[in-house]
């Protein structure tokens, strides 16, 4: 069942901005009356990255009248290979400022709000406020379930979009017929469980393919028309280009949306995912660690030292240290190509992964194991700029 915004159509267009939609304007199922939805819509964007890239652009073409771009990130160089909204001259500029440029420059009839925040459970609410959609472009869990539970409670429609390296989702979350997102995944997965994009890499091409299912959904809820994705799951394999849809029920006990909701206000979202600190940070306080300008002196003094790397074997083709590879998942059962007697430094891209292999080695009896704080990523900025950074 379509459902359209609270906004009444009462925003009028102007001759520039009529034979600027005139596509729009002569489809029946748009026509002036849902133009003027459009234009009077407010629709507020989380992040203008991957997802949020595709997203605002196409809504802003499309004459949504108000735009509301989150985000706290500034443009680098590893996102331009997906976030097209930014360009290489962007590259140390706030990814706020580039896109409102970009999005002021494809239509200036669109009004642009700048939120230059990190979303968190003190502001969502507040933000959230004067939108009538929220498009979910955002890349973590505590996130995503701190903008599906700010949604719940302020009664507004979450258009909800995931990537991971070839397969994306999409759907319509917190509509007052349909499922939230805590009706299709109840508890966050394990810390860790699943990499990230910069861990696991994503395909360019998908964050735009699932960015514009986004801003279709969106439009859809404006105008009041078509099917929208309330109650479906969309399921994408870019690889195979196939799709499947799971169908989704309202869960009548989910904490947030149920018949008795649990959940009557914004909660610590970090400590709900077990989330202490970044991604990649160290699992365990208790983790011996040795820096990457120590490392670089004992090398060079010619200190006898092992230098264990357990990236994949394509991260180690982008660049290495010359360390020995053992891939992370790999480790229990080539731990016999390593001697516990001598001293292993375990390195990954930014110290995650090396962190949970030098517990792993310390479990299985090693002694004299440390973990190269902040990785080859690290070792590029502080030791050796020629190494690439990925």
């Amino acid at each position: 069942m379509a459902i359209a915004t609270e906004t009444a159509p009462t925003a009028t267009l102007n001759k520039d901005e009529i034979l600027r939609y005139s596509r729009h304007l002569i489809m029946p199922e748009v026509g002036m009356d849902g133009q003027q939805k459009l234009k009077a819509a407010k629709v507020l964007c989380i992040g203008t990255g991957g997802l949020g890239s595709p997203l605002a652009l196409y809504l802003a073409a499309a004459g949504v009248g108000t735009l509301g771009l989150v985000d706290f990130d500034v443009v680098d160089y590893t996102n331009l290979q997906r976030q097209i909204i930014h360009t290489t001259a962007d590259v140390g500029r706030k990814k706020l400022d580039s896109a409102a440029e970009k999005l002021e420059a494809i239509n200036p009839f669109v009004e642009i709000k700048k939120f230059d925040t990190r979303l968190s459970s003190e502001n969502a609410l507040e933000i959230f406020r004067d939108f009538d959609i929220i498009a979910d472009g955002t890349d973590n869990f505590p996130t995503r379930y701190l903008v599906n539970d700010a949604c719940v409670l302020s009664g507004k429609p979450n258009v909800y979009g995931s990537i991971f390296r070839f397969e994306g989702q999409a759907s319509v979350f917190a509509t007052e017929e349909g499922p939230c997102y805590r009706c299709l995944y109840p508890e966050p997965p394990p810390p860790g469980l699943v990499p990230s994009c910069a861990e696991g890499g994503v395909l360019g091409i998908l964050p735009g393919l699932v960015g514009v299912m986004q801003a279709t959904e969106v439009v859809k809820l404006i105008l009041g028309a078509g099917d929208p994705l309330i109650g479906r799951l969309l399921l994408i394999d870019a690889l195979g280009m196939k799709f499947r849809e799971l169908k989704l029920r309202k869960n009548p006990d989910c904490p947030a949306c149920g018949t008795r909701p649990t959940i009557t206000k914004l909660i610590d979202y970090n400590e709900f995912c077990g989330i202490r600190g970044e991604e990649e940070k160290p699992v365990s306080s208790g983790i011996p660690e040795i820096q990457v300008e120590e490392l670089k002196r004992r090398l060079d003094a010619g200190d006898d030292l092992f230098v264990l790397d357990v990236r994949e074997p394509h991260e180690y083709q982008i660049c290495n240290i010359g360390g020995h590879l053992i891939p992370l998942n790999d480790l229990p059962k080539r731990v016999s190509e390593l001697d516990s007697s001598r001293e292993i430094v375990a390195h990954c891209k930014m110290g995650g992964r090396s962190a949970k292999a030098v517990a792993f080695l310390q479990q299985s009896g090693f002694k004299k194991v440390h973990n190269l704080t902040g990785g080859i990523i690290a070792w590029a900025d502080r030791v050796d700029p020629k190494v690439p950074k990925y």
